[in-house]
């Protein structure tokens, strides 16, 4: 039997949002986030730890919030293979005026919104070649998923990009928790076979 699939964001990264910044700031501000681990103050849901103690199969992204979040969820005691693979979808500060400055979570809305659009700078992946990874990272999931259940430990808007392709691969995503806040979760099951009607007497 197949098992189910898993898709967690991380904890709260140990970095203030309490601040307003250029789209250039927002630049640094972005890589400085992505070489944060979690707040010390950050521990996993019950609920997370249990999905993690059944899973088979732990995976991570390379961000240090995501391998910080897999080794919490199970304590430490088991591995939790971390692949760049799961890395967020990019945040390229966006073509704005410099005077401009915002808190970071608006800069991230605004530059998601500039990269869905098709803004990508040189070197940097597109929203197309990301969703290219996606359908990588969906076969992945599903391959893992036929020696038990798999938990993959990564961010918001990757999530997001998964469920989008898992649901049009026809998994059903049965239950959630957390909406996409930190540490909120999705799981999802193949759908089952119609039950044959018992044969009457």
């Amino acid at each position: 039997m197949t098992g189910r699939i898993i898709t967690a964001r991380h904890g709260r990264p140990d970095l203030s949002r309490d601040l307003k910044i250029t789209a250039a700031e927002f630049g640094d501000w972005w890589a400085r986030y992505d070489r944060a681990g979690l707040h010390p103050d950050e521990c996993p849901p019950q609920g997370l730890i249990d999905l993690a103690g059944a899973a088979h199969t732990v995976l991570s992204s390379t961000l240090p919030r995501s391998i910080e979040t897999a080794r919490q969820a199970t304590g430490g005691e088991r591995e939790a293979r971390a692949d760049p693979l799961f890395i967020e979808a990019p945040l390229p500060p966006p073509p704005t005026p410099p005077f401009l400055k915002l808190h970071p979570a608006a800069w991230g809305v605004i530059s998601r919104t500039f990269w869905f659009l098709g803004y990508a700078p040189d070197g940097i992946e597109t929203h197309m070649q990301t969703w290219d990874r996606v359908r990588s990272i969906t076969a992945r999931l599903s391959r893992h998923a036929h020696d038990g259940d798999v938990l993959l430990c990564a961010h918001g808007y990757l999530n997001w990009m998964i469920d989008r392709r898992l649901r049009r691969e026809g998994w059903l995503q049965t239950s959630r928790a957390g909406g996409n806040q930190y540490w909120s979760w999705r799981i999802y099951e193949t759908p089952r076979a119609p039950e044959k009607a018992a044969v009457e007497a």
